[in-house]
């Protein structure tokens, strides 16, 4: 069945509109495909906030997509918006500006989702296989790098090292002085990858973004390998070179560049020729495809707007975040395996959805890394170092969720008196409390941090819960705990929580 799906990207540079006849998920013809030169990156790295001239054109192309969309009998969409509105202060009311003059809904998405994307497409262009890779998606803002096979993304970094962020930086209002190279060189060797990055074997170096397409093709790297271009380490610094020798407007002249890719090219090469010299990558493979080709493949998928990732693999993410930040692994896993058990079976008593469920195990994941900087309070501490980490598969908002429900896994109750939590809408209280009273239970059932319940069945009996649990030792700390813990499930679900003896009533 063809269906007709369109995808918008509001980047740092310039926003980018695609409608495409998906038959089933094969793309079956392009239908429009536009590009609307817009840099939000001159103010917002600068000041902090979306400037309202490129504010104004920026509403102009959308209400241009959303005509479009309707000229073409567009069914579905997903327009999202990256690194420049993702960093500025404004960007709330820009996003409903937006909804009020075009009809489109604006979503703010995260590095490793822009990559999730990203690798969406590659793996339709490209056979990653079985195989380990290394990605790496540079927009003026960010640059993301990951490792994927065609199956998944393993781990993904975003670093502030965007191309239009370092043209900012080092040639205010577009003026290249003599050592502009030389000051862009030492600065992106500044990028400080993980050590889990460092020392991944790979298969290869893959690319993405229109910098590097554009790299390739003055490279001439099209010609030698038309499939899939590869540009050579050693070509890519000549190239380099070449483009240092020149200005923007010889840049143009010369290879046939726009005004806004010839003045960002330059900071872009040293990027991924630094990142290629780290990952000791002899050459670059450049699929093409980004995050418009990735959105449309992702829609056709699944009825959903968002695609849901696999659960496993976000408990992975959530647990390499947990690592930085020396947590108790183990633990935490186990606290996420019974959050996700009083989930499903109290799923009549909280009335949440497939969506909230994903916010509690990430919140049980990652509850206690706030001990990595103090245990006295580390609840509050978590909240910091959650709202400012990234997932795969959430936006900055579900992570701004996943924080708050944390940081209520222990302590006083939500309180619009707590700046973060008032910060939320009423619904998202209301959620944050449901998930946040179902994490306090799950904690209490692993108290001594020994994993001693292993299943657990719930019983609703006459306006309370009881927890049935089956469980190897002495309860008598986890029945404490509950009793302690069990205060706001009480308040929120107006029923009372106890902990009863196991093996008569468990079968087995």
């Amino acid at each position: 069945m063809s269906q007709r799906i369109a995808s918008i990207d509001v980047g740092t540079n310039a926003i980018r509109f695609l409608a495409v006849e998906m038959d089933g998920d094969t793309l079956s013809r392009v239908l429009a495909e536009t590009r609307f030169p817009v840099r939000f990156g001159h103010g917002v790295f600068s000041t902090g906030r979306l400037p309202a001239d490129a504010a104004d054109a920026a509403v102009e192309g959308l209400q241009k997509a959303a005509t479009q969309m309707k000229e073409l009998g567009v069914q579905k969409y997903r327009a999202v918006a990256t690194s420049a509105v993702r960093e500025s202060l404004n960007r709330r009311e820009f996003g409903r500006t937006v909804k009020k003059r075009t009809g489109i809904s604006l979503e703010i998405i995260s590095g490793p989702e822009e990559m999730r994307l990203v690798h969406a497409a590659v793996t339709r262009r490209f056979l990653l296989g079985a195989d380990h890779w290394i990605m790496v998606e540079l927009g003026g803002g960010s640059v993301e790098v990951s490792l994927a096979s065609a199956s998944r993304i393993f781990w993904c970094e975003t670093h502030a090292m965007g191309a239009v962020r370092l043209l900012e930086m080092f040639a205010p209002g577009g003026k290249e002085t003599e050592d502009f190279l030389e000051l862009l060189t030492e600065y992106v060797a500044t990028i400080r990858l993980s050590s889990r990055a460092r020392s991944t074997e790979t298969r290869g170096f893959i690319a993405t973004g229109g910098n590097i397409e554009a790299l390739a093709r003055i490279a001439g790297a099209s010609e030698d390998t038309p499939d899939i271009p590869r540009l050579s380490r050693k070509r890519l610094r000549e190239v380099i070179t070449a483009l240092s020798r020149m200005n923007a407007q010889d840049r143009m002249r010369e290879f046939e560049l726009k005004p806004d890719r010839a003045d960002v090219i330059l900071p872009a090469a040293v990027v991924y020729l630094h990142l290629a010299e780290v990952f000791g990558a002899e050459e670059i493979l450049v699929p093409g495809g980004g995050i418009r080709e990735g959105i449309v493949f992702d829609l056709a998928e699944k009825p959903d707007v968002r695609r849901l990732s696999n659960e496993e693999s976000m408990v992975e993410d959530a647990v390499a975040i947990g690592r930085k930040y020396s947590f108790d692994e183990a633990h935490s896993v186990h606290v996420a395996r019974l959050a996700g058990q009083l989930f499903d079976q109290l799923s009549s008593t909280h009335g949440l959805g497939v969506r909230d469920r994903r916010l509690l195990i990430a919140a049980a994941v990652l509850h206690d890394i706030g001990d990595f900087v103090s245990l006295k309070g580390h609840h509050k501490h978590s909240l910091y170092l959650i709202s400012r980490s990234e997932l795969s598969g959430f936006s900055p908002g579900e992570m701004f969720l996943v924080a708050n429900i944390a940081r209520y896994h222990r302590k006083g109750a939500p309180s619009v008196r707590h700046a973060e939590f008032a910060f939320l809408t009423n619904v998202d209280r209301e959620r944050v409390r449901r998930l946040a009273a179902i994490l306090r239970i799950a904690d209490a059932l692993d108290k001594e941090h020994r994993e001693k319940i292993q299943r657990i069945e719930v019983r609703h009996r006459d306006g309370r819960i009881e927890i049935a649990a089956g469980h190897a030792g002495e309860l008598l700390l986890e029945r404490w705990a509950l009793e302690k813990k069990s205060d706001l499930f009480r308040r929120v679900f107006r029923a009372s929580v106890t902990l009863v003896s196991p093996e008569a009533d468990l079968d087995g």
